[in-house]
């Protein structure tokens, strides 16, 4: 299943905030933008960066509240540890993580294999699943590559 396009969910945001009555304001509508056209799950301050390319007058503190707010809405998800740099995702559909531990890069993997259903049936002794989200960590490719290390299964 692919993920829906940028502008489908540009019109899911807008309708989503008019049925909430919250304004589609043309910040978080870039704020939303420059997280969803981005496949490096940028943390907050390079969505800051990335969006005050384009509107100069934007705040890093409304970049940051708009996150929250587009976390909540269920827009994007968080990922990473409370105590490192939060990196966002507007990928909504099922997938998983590939962390680099050499150089950060975060890459989308799908895998039938890490699924809800089969996480599920593993977990299910400690307890229900609502959703799955797995981070894998090791060497991306190109630092792989670069350090001539081989990849392992």
């Amino acid at each position: 299943m692919s993920p829906p396009s940028f502008e489908s969910k540009l019109n899911k945001f807008r309708e989503a905030c008019h049925d909430l009555g919250i304004k589609a304001t043309h910040q978080r509508l870039e704020i939303f933008r420059e997280v969803a056209h981005s496949c490096e799950h940028p943390d907050a301050e390079a969505v800051f960066r990335g969006v005050q390319a384009r509107l100069p007058t934007v705040s890093l503190d409304t970049v940051y509240r708009t996150l929250k707010l587009l976390t909540e809405l269920g827009f994007i998800s968080t990922l990473g540890h409370r105590q490192d740099s939060l990196r966002f995702d507007a990928n909504q559909a099922p997938h998983h993580h590939h962390i680099c531990i050499r150089c950060g890069k975060i890459q989308d993997v799908s895998s039938p294999l890490l699924d809800l259903e089969n996480v599920g049936r593993n977990v299910r002794n400690v307890g229900t699943v609502q959703s799955a989200q797995i981070e894998v960590r090791g060497l991306c490719t190109s630092c792989a590559n670069r350090e001539n290390v081989s990849m392992r299964a």
